[in-house]
């Protein structure tokens, strides 16, 4: 609308300026000498002037009015602008309070992060240590595999020698007139088949330190005794006088070395009894301690 303005005012000014221009150009008539002609042509003149002046008029105000259309045009998309700008810088804020909050968070993240690494070095130290015990445990267990197999092959490799065996269940069972060697006929454990109840004779399979244990029971009033044979030679004595008061009983054990071979039993003496039922109040038992 100014540049509309101002281009009409200076418009005008260069009218007026070649209109005293013409008139200050005269034709050739004195002063104060009228010449028809000349006034005819000069009205003629100056009404072409205004309707020129009109017509450029008329373009400077379409000018104008064309200027102040694109002018709000340029007002309203200034506004949409303007509207689009404030929502932008209010979309701009928000993102940075979003990227404040998400820096934030990350800070927050990057510290459990540095947390979880410490805890999993400390884990990963823990098991470090746990894997070298548990190297050093199967070391241990492997050396003690290897000792107990070992000492398989050795009890495998080793004789086993047990037996128990009760007397009868007959009840009373002598006097004899002669020395009897007594047979345990009831065989509780028999491992390794050294012991032989036909004959109540125990035969030493190999070489070694053997345990023995025996007793006598009696309920008959009169003497009770046994004796425990090595070989051909007695070893011990065990013997009680039953006086009347219900039973008499005695018992004793004996660690033997023995030869592969050698034998062990018990032997009643002549005029001696003993008693066995089936409470098994006589036993005789015998084990292999170790092999030499």
């Amino acid at each position: 609308m100014r540049r509309a303005a101002v281009c009409l005012a200076l418009l005008l000014c260069l009218l007026w300026t070649g209109a005293q221009g013409e008139d200050g150009g005269g034709t050739g008539k004195k002063e104060g000498e009228f010449d028809i002609q000349g006034a005819h042509d000069q009205s003629s003149s100056q009404t072409q002037m205004r309707t020129d002046i009109w017509a450029e008029l008329k373009k400077l105000r379409d000018m104008a009015i064309e200027h102040r259309i694109k002018i709000q045009r340029l007002e309203q998309d200034n506004t949409v602008l303007e509207t689009k700008m404030s929502s932008s810088e209010k979309e701009v804020e928000e993102v940075k309070r979003e990227n404040a909050a998400f820096e934030s968070r990350m800070s927050s993240s990057e510290k459990e992060v540095e947390e979880v690494k410490r805890e999993n070095a400390d884990l990963l130290a823990r098991v470090t240590a746990s894997e070298k015990k548990s190297t050093a445990f199967e070391s241990r267990m492997s050396s003690s595999e290897k000792e107990v197999e070992e000492l398989q092959r050795e009890n495998a490799d080793r004789p086993q020698v047990a037996f128990s065996a009760g007397l009868t269940n007959a009840g009373a069972v002598g006097p004899f007139t002669t020395a009897t060697t007594l047979k345990f006929s009831k065989v509780f454990t028999n491992i390794g088949q050294a012991y032989n109840p036909t004959t109540g004779i125990f035969t030493a399979p190999v070489r070694g330190v053997y345990y023995f244990r025996f007793n006598a029971w009696e309920t008959r009033l009169t003497w009770t005794s046994i004796e425990l044979f090595h070989n051909d030679k007695r070893i011990m004595v065990i013997s009680d006088l039953h006086d009347g008061t219900g039973h008499v009983s005695a018992s004793s054990a004996m660690v033997l070395q023995l030869e592969k071979g050698d034998v062990v039993y018990i032997v009643m003496p002549s005029s001696f009894g003993v008693y066995d039922d089936v409470f098994n109040r006589i036993i005789f038992s015998g084990f292999l301690l170790f092999p030499q």
